[in-house]
């Protein structure tokens, strides 16, 4: 049999490649070994505690910082929504079918209640005049027959059956002119100023400025027709915002918070809390918050997006750097400094964060010395 030369060369450096890997291997296992025995000897664990040995390397690299309580005052944002004060916003619809004779207002025109917002005419509204007119007329000669019936029996010439019928017939025609005088405030038309036969003015209900106005001469209104006009109060308004149910027992009414808008970057209106919602929302797992606000100038336009920032009251916390503090699970833990080269790891609560530290609520006491950095290289010992 030849042999090729050729093959004699590739079967020496296939033997030398598988010679060379498993050096390198061997000489990692032996690093690797002799990394994690000297990492043994620089510490030791004692249930939650790590001790290190005097002359561990990981002391040099470890700070330190002394627990101590400050004023802190948690600040949280939100997103919010600017709405009209319900009690200040009004929707003018037509209370009759009809045609719109006449318009008395135009956009931005400042009203007061009772000021008139368009001329109806409507057959539905004389009729409703003509029977509180009528009932009207009947209730009074019902009201003269029982004073009448009255004076003839106190005088002894009269019956008491007629007395009792006019009693009667007083209350019936009583009770037809409360229903068709009820009928026409709820309205808003003033009987006392109702002429027979002439067009209704529809008038505002509220102080405020037109906001909408979708009046046409000459239309035709049906008694159910959508609102053709809207008058709102802007001077205050409210913003809603959102805060999670976690964070909702910082929140208190008459809070001062601060709005900041995307249109006025420099400027930082201010508002009061003016109702917390006793409700969740399930999805969100939020609190509806509502905020009150100022609006002279009428910078926060209904229906805007803008950010909310609410302040708790300042309280004594303890906070410490969001380095110092590691997670496991859902729990959170710092490493406390007992004595030169014991490190015991202890659980805290927390309750908030600021700036790149995390407010303490238990699980620290003032005066005590933890790991402020460095921490991690402790945590190969778990």
């Amino acid at each position: 049999m030849k042999i090729n030369s050729k093959d004699i060369r590739l079967k020496k450096k296939k033997l030398l490649f598988f010679i060379g890997i498993s050096f390198f291997v061997l000489s990692s296992c032996s690093s690797t070994s002799k990394k994690e025995e000297e990492d043994n000897k620089a510490y030791r664990i004692e249930g939650d505690a790590v001790l290190l040995t005097a002359a561990s390397p990981i002391h040099s690299k470890l700070s330190f910082g002394t627990v101590a309580e400050e004023d802190f005052i948690l600040e949280m944002t939100s997103a919010g929504t600017v709405k009209t004060i319900p009690n200040a916003y009004a929707e003018i619809a037509s209370p009759f079918a009809g045609r719109i004779l006449r318009s008395f207002v135009r956009l931005g025109q400042k009203v007061q209640p009772g000021s008139p917002i368009f001329e109806l005419s409507s057959p539905d509204y004389f009729n409703a005049e003509k029977e509180y007119t009528d009932a009207r007329q009947e209730f009074r000669q019902a009201e003269l027959n029982l004073k009448r019936q009255q004076d003839l029996l106190k005088n002894g010439v009269g019956i008491q059956r007629e007395l009792e019928d006019a009693e009667t017939d007083y209350e019936i025609k009583k009770s037809a002119l409360s229903n068709s005088l009820s009928a026409l405030k709820i309205f808003n038309v003033n009987p006392e100023k109702m002429s027979l036969g002439k067009p209704m003015i529809v008038r505002s209900p509220i102080k405020g400025e037109i906001v909408d106005n979708n009046i046409v001469i000459g239309q035709y209104l049906k008694e159910d027709a959508e609102p053709i006009a809207v008058v709102a109060e802007l001077s205050k308004v409210w913003i809603v915002g959102q805060v999670k149910e976690k964070d909702i027992r910082f929140i208190h009414e008459l809070d001062e918070v601060e709005i900041k808008v995307a249109a006025y970057p420099d400027h930082l209106i201010k508002g009061k809390v003016y109702h917390v919602n006793e409700i969740v929302d399930e999805e969100t797992r939020s609190v509806e918050v509502l905020i009150e606000c100022d609006n002279i100038n009428h910078e926060l336009k209904p229906g805007m997006y803008v950010t909310v920032l609410f302040r708790d009251t300042p309280q004594k916390s303890i906070l410490v750097p969001s380095s110092a503090v590691f997670q496991a699970n859902d729990r959170q833990f710092v490493f406390v400094k007992e004595g030169d080269n014991k490190f015991v790891k202890r659980e805290v609560n927390i309750s908030g964060t600021s700036n790149e530290r995390v407010v303490v609520a238990s699980g620290l006491e003032a005066g005590e010395t933890i790991v402020t950095s460095g921490g991690s290289l402790m945590l190969r010992s778990y």
